[in-house]
């Protein structure tokens, strides 16, 4: 394996976490015996035939933008992504990782802890009143505390029901979810995907179709790269200079006319389009599995790890990968997926949107490069699957788990299926409606 490293990341010497994971990431490519090249970087050596590179690891947020436009962002990694997917890939005890998420009421925070310092400076002088303004009113946040106690990522948000006026052009009264603070420094765990998940799922909740969140954005802002993933934009500018970005979770009137599939699926998240030009697959996963990738699922068992403050990082995923042995050809961007978990539920649980497919896949290597920064397996894992036979993989985004889970005797009772699926099954929209229908999926998030 070779790994091309942006010979720029060394001259990023002020950021102190960046600097230990870069350390970090050298010597866990020596453990796995990694090709490292330094020098300045381009995409073209991605795809040059005579210098063959599995990644390349920047740092340049302009990069990563051309590499997803190129369908190549897979193998453009940051100094963090890489740090988790090569610690993964030689341990696979690092797939569950200490990240003890809290409950915390804000007037507990720390106000000297340093991941304020940044809001203090941009705020400046005003910060200070907010914070003990909402410690007052005894707003909660959800917090990850670091092993020596400092706050590494902290959500905070609120449920609103008023116009913002201060902001060209003014915004009209709308029932919104406001994200106030929404910041990550730790890393590896996608802490930033699964604060972006849980606002959306709060939003459903309370029946609210707008989140926004105000920000002084910076060039290559990272915040500006995760949010736009999940249909934030920028939408107005407030009197003090902030950018305001709001997501919209409901497709309105006939905007959903000229997006395709998979675009309704990223810009309105949750929301999903679900007609006839779309196809329907039930897709069997063993619990082992769903576990991993569903850790919000209701009736899931917490494992003993969990109990002890740690968190399986597959599960903080909005975008996660499935493995199989199937043939799934048939498969493609924005066709809808039905996870039916077999032996202990034996039914259909959960939702996703397909975003692509991989067939045939015979070299362990590969699979790491498609899957990296979806989910986390071992090399060990990886060379078991591709040891039985040619691996097919698809991406996708989990968008809902049913309301009602279908189990199997209604799935034949209904002659949506004849038998529990072995493998990867495509079924009718008719038979899809039934499903959606017996599961209660939630038509305000369907397009059709």
């Amino acid at each position: 394996m070779r790994i091309l490293l942006d010979s720029k990341i060394y001259e990023i010497t002020a950021d102190h976490v960046l600097s230990n994971n870069l350390q970090d990431l050298l010597d866990v490519l020596k453990g796995v015996g990694a090709g490292v090249i330094t020098g300045p970087l381009s995409l073209k050596d991605l795809v040059r035939a005579d210098f063959v590179i599995d990644f390349l690891v920047t740092e340049d947020r302009d990069l990563h933008k051309e590499a997803s436009t190129k369908d190549l962002d897979n193998r453009v990694l940051l100094v963090e992504e890489a740090l988790q997917i090569f610690n993964s890939y030689i341990n696979k005890d690092t797939k569950i990782v200490p990240i003890p998420l809290k409950r915390e009421l804000v007037r507990n925070l720390n106000y000297e802890d340093h991941i304020f310092d940044t809001l203090k400076e941009e705020y400046k002088p005003d910060f200070e009143g907010w914070f003990k303004k909402i410690s007052k009113e005894g707003r909660k946040s959800w917090v990850y505390y670091r092993k020596d106690g400092t706050i590494g990522a902290i959500l905070i948000y609120k449920l609103e029901n008023e116009a913002i006026e201060d902001s060209k052009p003014p915004l009209p009264e709308r029932k919104r979810l406001k994200v106030a603070m929404l910041k990550v420094t730790y890393i590896e765990h996608k802490i930033g995907e699964l604060f972006i998940k849980m606002a959306v799922d709060v939003s459903v909740k309370n029946n609210i179709d707008e989140i926004y969140l105000t920000h002084f954005t910076k060039p290559n802002d990272p915040l500006v790269k995760l949010i736009s993933e999940y249909g934030f934009n920028k939408i107005a500018v407030k009197n003090n200079g902030e950018d305001i970005f709001a997501k919209r979770l409901i497709v309105e009137g006939d905007e959903s006319k000229r997006l395709s599939p998979i675009e309704i699926s990223k810009i309105f998240y949750p929301s999903f389009y679900d007609g006839v030009h779309v196809k329907k697959f039930v897709v069997p996963i063993l619990p082992e599995y769903h576990n991993k990738l569903f850790t919000d699922f209701s009736r899931r068992q917490i494992t003993l790890p969990e109990y002890a403050d740690e968190f399986v990082v597959e599960g903080n995923t909005i975008k996660k990968a499935y493995l199989s042995h199937s043939n799934i050809k048939r498969m493609g961007r924005g066709d809808l997926i039905l996870f039916y978990r077999s032996e202990d539920e034996q039914a259909i649980t959960s939702l996703g949107v397909v975003e692509a497919v991989y067939t045939g896949v015979e070299d362990a290597g590969q699979i790491l490069q498609l899957v990296g920064k979806r989910t986390v397996f071992s090399r060990e894992e990886i060379d078991k699957w591709v040891e039985r036979s040619p691996v097919s993989i698809f991406l996708f985004r989990h968008h809902f788990h049913l309301m009602r889970s279908v189990n199997l005797e209604r799935l034949i009772d209904g002659q949506v299926i004849k038998a529990a699926p072995q493998s990867v099954m495509e079924i009718s929209s008719e038979k899809y409606a039934q499903i959606k229908k017996m599961g209660g999926i939630d038509e305000r998030y369907t397009v059709h």
